[in-house]
């Protein structure tokens, strides 16, 4: 019997697989910037306020930076706001407004979950309260990430 050589090739041809890594670390090289960076915005100045007073008979809601919810200066369970909110609305049937005092660095959900929860309250109007900026002073500026 006559010894057949094959001609096989016994190692594994990876060149098309480094060429399809490679696009796609190129794909993501490009992409992932512009997911992370999301997009900047000029936040709107108060410059045309009313000044209005304080007022005690009025239903503030506060969230600090820490999170942490104020009912008219007084800080109540953030789970238990929406049942206190609810109470204090059915003792006011003429005024159903909420003045919401955030503070500026709270991520902009949190601020959105609050006034779901205070429209589900029972709330019908939820007004943002807002500072004047200071003579001089530069418009703010925020990213959302």
């Amino acid at each position: 019997m006559a010894e057949e050589k094959t001609a096989v090739m016994a190692e594994i041809n990876v060149t098309p697989m480094v060429d399809v890594m490679l696009v796609l670390l190129i794909i993501f090289m490009v992409v992932t910037p512009l997911i992370a960076a999301g997009f900047t915005l000029q936040l709107p100045e108060g410059v045309h306020l009313k000044s209005r007073p304080d007022d005690p008979n009025r239903v503030t809601l506060g969230i600090d930076r820490a999170g942490t919810y104020y009912l008219n200066r007084e800080p109540i369970a953030k789970a238990d706001a929406q049942m206190i909110l609810t109470t204090e609305f059915a003792n006011r049937p003429e005024d159903k407004v909420l003045y919401l005092r955030a503070d500026r660095e709270l991520p902009y959900s949190d601020v959105m979950a609050a006034m779901v929860m205070a429209r589900a309250a029972g709330a019908r109007v939820v007004a943002a309260v807002s500072e004047t900026p200071a003579p001089g002073s530069r418009p703010l500026s925020n990213q959302i990430r």
